[in-house]
């Protein structure tokens, strides 16, 4: 028999959008918020030469900041005040969850509950505000740098505003961000991402298409592109949504007369634990090279344009690399995201086990022995992911919009976002039910 959640779930119509008030709120609330978010990108930093900046950035734009010029939705591309985007908070996130799995106080505060989770966030801002003053003054120093006039009044006036600005604009988006995952719908901050990728898809598009128009590429290889575009999000979709279930079983109780306990559930384990996380630091660390490279207009140490010619998109070099670095941040990010020790304890404290494991280190090992083998697979999942697009962008010069990390940036986003819009359509059916029962109730 089916449960009630698959009940509701196989009644669930468009036709209950028009019902549900509370989820049409939060819709448009997250769709003004990245309308905003959008607007913010074309409001350019004071003090540039647009025109000079993109003869800059045509020259830079295979390194690292064409990557990040995706993520922020052609803000780089304009030099506009969201140019640093929400990375830096996404950086000292990540930062802070390494520091969490190494340093007893602040793993001691993550099981603090509400209070512990409201320090960790406040010092994720703090980390945010640091790294954003460190790569605007970056920045700063390296657009002073650059060649041809991209700035219009060097100095340190310019330096302070341009820190200010950008320093700024990250801490309004990760309010935003903020704001969109408590009042909207989906996580604030991979929809700010996802909506700069998305915004860029057409005119990433239209190049694709004109490089078929002027016979840079083969219309027989522009047909197998869409296709593998198709294959790969299919494949991102599919592998997303794997999991490994483990029962859990819970013994049975008695207080009084009555019996507790006794059923079973499932301890979910994901394929891709570490999410796109390993693509993304991987694709920073090989590009950093030839960004730097970029902006010095070949002028760098030669041991530094020695290294950026060899770590190129299609080298074997950088393939090589790309490769290793995607197998060691999954590996690395999933054992910080994920403790089969802590777990372990957890089952132990509740009463749970494993059918024919024996609770605590028993069980640590054995949940840390599952989840080896799932990172193996999930590795190897994102490196099929990531390599295959980028085999193609390196021999056809194809956008990198087109490449596996976006692709998987978009195709989880809009899962993740989905799924909550069905949860908060299956909460509102629900409420349904029940008013209709209490109604039936009183009449009865």
């Amino acid at each position: 028999m089916a449960s009630a959640a698959e009940q509701l779930a196989a009644n669930l119509n468009f036709g209950s959008f028009a019902k549900a008030t509370e989820l049409k709120k939060r819709l448009w609330f997250t769709l003004g918020a990245l309308i905003v978010f959008r607007l913010g990108t074309y409001i350019p930093l004071p003090g540039i030469n647009v025109q000079a900046f993109a003869d800059v950035f045509n020259q830079a734009k295979g390194g690292i900041l064409g990557m990040f010029n995706m993520f922020a939705g052609g803000a780089i591309e304009r030099m506009s005040i969201f140019a640093l985007n929400i990375m830096p908070y996404i950086s000292a996130s990540i930062i802070v969850q390494l520091l969490t799995a190494v340093i007893p106080s602040l793993e001691t505060m993550k099981k603090e509950g509400e209070a512990g989770r409201k320090k960790i966030n406040q010092y994720t801002r703090y980390g945010t505000v640091i790294l954003a003053i460190f790569q605007s003054y970056g920045l700063a120093v390296a657009l002073q740098g650059a060649k041809g006039g991209t700035v219009i009044d060097p100095g340190p006036f310019f330096i302070i505003s341009t820190v200010v600005t950008m320093v700024g604009g990250t801490m309004f988006l990760m309010w935003l961000g903020e704001q969109i995952t408590a009042r909207g719908v989906g996580n604030g901050t991979s929809l700010i991402i996802f909506t700069g990728i998305v915004a860029a898809l057409p005119k990433a598009l239209m190049q694709l298409l004109e490089l078929g128009r002027t016979g840079a590429i083969g219309v027989p290889l522009l047909l197998l592109l869409l296709i593998i575009a198709v294959g790969v999000i299919f494949f991102i979709v599919f592998m997303e949504r794997a999991q490994r279930r483990l029962i859990v079983q819970y013994p049975k109780r008695q207080v009084g007369n009555k019996v507790y306990g006794g059923e079973a559930s499932h301890l979910p384990l994901k394929l891709n634990t570490s999410g796109v996380i390993p693509p993304i630091f991987a694709s920073s660390l090989l590009l950093l090279p030839a960004t730097v490279t970029g902006f010095s207009g070949g002028t760098g140490p030669e041991l530094l344009q020695t290294v950026a010619r060899y770590i190129t998109h299609g080298q074997p070099l950088y393939i090589a690399l790309y490769m290793a670095l995607i197998v060691f941040f999954s590996f690395f990010y999933t054992a910080v995201v994920f403790n089969p020790t802590e777990t372990a304890e957890n089952l132990k404290k509740y009463g749970g086990f494993i059918p024919g494991i024996r609770p605590g280190k028993n069980t640590a090992d054995y949940l840390d022995f599952v989840l080896t083998r799932l990172t193996v697979l999930g590795a190897g999942y994102l490196v099929i992911v990531c390599l295959l697009p980028e085999l193609l962008m390196a021999k056809n010069a194809i956008p990198f919009y087109f490449g596996g990390t976006s692709l998987l940036i978009v195709v989880t986003v809009t899962m993740d976002t989905v799924a909550q819009i069905h949860s908060h359509l299956l909460a509102h059916q629900y409420e349904g039910l029940i008013k209709k029962a209490k109604l039936r109730g009183r009449r009865g």
